[in-house]
């Protein structure tokens, strides 16, 4: 039923979901070199020699996607594995009632799909365009092969599938040990402000997330994420502006995370 449900969103929105042609972009830069690219971080395939990048770049094919595209989904053969180059996907799974819980927020640096792909089976997740996107795709067969003749991005494999694993733990963690609502929205908005840039004791951080979206990750309903934002506003801990969100008392937020 599950699969039922997500197969008729991405039925909806199948359009949406086609790659767009070469040359064109639905808001995000255009094509760049692995080794050149400037939005290199830390995570997986940025960090590989460059041997392995060049390697990459010869079996990758890269494409646009617009917000809700959906990239896979739950139940479906996996074909090979997303790399994110730009812009953010949700990872998410939806039960027989419809309710979605989603895991995560891929951000740029990260690989999707890779544990189907290497164990050969389906899909346990769907991945969805939380904005326009940049998305690296590599073929199951050119992905096993790449890694094989590459030593350190099969290292870069497992390092990513240890981090994937611990997310999930965290997850569960979260949605499991948490006292309150108020906890597990603290806990999200210190982990997502965590790298924001500080200026006169406030982090300023996008936050382009619905109140529904934050609380399928937190694993609440929509109603309570809302109250709790309120509450928040009123005890001078955030302030959100459109889709900027600033936490005006860091220290509280972390105490009530940590409750």
């Amino acid at each position: 039923m599950a699969a039922t449900l997500i197969a008729a969103k991405r039925e909806s929105t199948y359009f949406s979901t086609v790659p767009k042609r070469a040359g064109a972009s639905y808001g995000v830069a255009g094509m760049e070199e692995c080794t050149s690219c400037e939005r290199r971080t830390d995570a997986f395939f940025c960090k590989l020699s460059p041997k392995a990048a060049q390697s990459l770049v010869e079996i990758r094919r890269t494409s646009s996607y617009p917000a809700g595209a959906i990239l896979f989904m739950e139940g479906e053969q996996a074909r090979g594995v997303y790399i994110v180059c730009e812009g953010r996907v949700k990872l998410l799974t939806t039960n027989s009632d419809g309710k979605t819980l989603i895991f995560k927020i891929a951000k740029p640096g990260e690989i999707l799909g890779l544990n189907a792909t290497l164990s050969g089976t389906a899909h346990e997740i769907t991945a969805e365009a939380l904005q326009p996107a940049r998305l690296a795709y590599i073929g199951r067969e050119d992905f096993l092969k790449f890694i094989r003749e590459n030593g350190d991005a099969c290292l870069h494999v497992a390092q990513h599938l240890g981090r994937d694993c611990h997310s999930a733990y965290e997850v569960i963690r979260s949605i499991g040990l948490s006292n309150s609502v108020e906890e597990k929205l603290a806990r999200f908005l210190v982990e997502w402000s965590a790298e924001a840039p500080v200026a006169n004791g406030v982090l300023r951080v996008k936050l382009a997330l619905t109140h529904e979206e934050i609380a399928q990750l937190i694993g609440c309903s929509r109603e309570s994420v809302s109250r709790s934002f309120s509450d928040f506003k009123r005890k001078r801990l955030v302030e959100v502006n459109g889709s900027t969100l600033l936490v005006t008392n860091k220290s509280a937020l972390e105490h009530m995370a940590a409750m």
